[in-house]
């Protein structure tokens, strides 16, 4: 009792110390609280049979239901494993790019042209995906895409990259490369500035070169922030970049394409099956709750590192 009545009062100290810090605080929790917490309570719909006419309160509870349908249907578990497939497609040659693309940055010394670069690769991301859905349609179109004519140039077929199922995955990955890996080297770049300048004029004293200094000075200098992102990116392993896929796939490519967050879209609002979509929704945000704790404990066990 004596320690907890401690710490409140260390507590209400470091409040009236820095009170304009601690108010600076309330819009963002109001945020949170209005948008992010209080529409929670429509998980309830899940184990309903929800009717939009009855209204949530009426609505017959049925339980486990939504649940029982979702795991034994063909069609979710095809949904799960494309969800699967494109994450770890992204994840795998995705991932590790903004970290090189940030320490190749790192090594330029002109700023101009530094600065040059940052803008070109940073761009992307402020297009939307319909921009970007655009420019890649007219890239790899059949009909005229700059791809296409390189490739019957050199004695190809035109490969039909928005309706064969082989190809789309890649489409996928590579746009999504193109759109967010210059974005994402911001925060290695940010990282690599609180690295001490010291250990690379210590590594140069004794012979290192550049490849030594970036094995065993960058990289080991980033490894709290590269693993930061990777527990963050298992979090949103199955939201496989559901606006991305909305505007880029077609019933063609569905048995490849269709992930739980284009599912729900369907389901929920095609179909007007909400209790269902909000089972899918819901199974969704356990799994990805439960890879984030996952990921942390066995970061903090074989690192001793983690988010807390």
């Amino acid at each position: 009792m004596r320690t907890g009545k401690i710490k409140r009062t260390r507590l209400w100290a470091d409040v009236r110390k820095d009170w304009d810090l601690y108010a600076a605080l309330i819009p963002g929790l109001l945020f949170l609280l209005l948008f992010k917490y209080t529409p929670m309570y429509g998980i309830v719909i899940a184990f309903k049979d929800f009717n939009i006419f009855d209204g949530m309160s009426a609505s017959p509870w049925v339980g486990f239901k939504h649940f029982e349908k979702l795991l034994t249907s063909s069609g979710f578990l095809q949904v799960f494993r494309n969800t699967l497939l494109i994450s770890v497609y992204k994840i795998v040659f995705l991932f590790p790019l903004p970290i090189i693309v940030a320490i190749l940055m790192n090594e330029l010394k002109h700023m101009l042209f530094k600065r040059t670069i940052q803008t070109i690769i940073y761009l992307p991301h402020f297009l939307s995906w319909v921009i970007v859905s655009g420019l890649f349609i007219d890239l790899l179109s059949v009909n005229g895409g700059v791809v296409n004519r390189w490739i019957v140039a050199l004695g190809g077929e035109p490969v039909k990259f928005f309706l064969d199922g082989e190809a789309f995955r890649s489409v996928l990955v590579a746009s999504a490369g193109w759109k967010e890996v210059g974005w994402s080297t911001i925060v290695y770049l940010a990282a690599l500035t609180g690295i001490d300048p010291q250990l690379y004029e210590a590594a140069k004293i004794d012979g290192a070169n550049k490849w030594k200094q970036t094995l065993h000075i960058t990289l080991p200098g980033l490894v709290p922030i590269i693993l930061l992102m990777f527990i963050l990116r298992l979090g949103s392993i199955l939201e496989a970049g559901t606006e991305q896929i909305l505007v880029m796939y077609n019933p063609s490519v569905y048995h490849v394409a269709d992930v739980i967050g284009t599912y729900v879209y369907r389901i929920g609002l095609g179909e007007q099956d909400y209790s269902f979509s909000t089972a899918v929704g819901l199974f969704e945000s356990v799994i990805a709750f439960v890879l984030i704790v996952a990921g942390n404990g066995l970061a903090r066990k074989y690192l001793k590192r983690g988010i807390w």
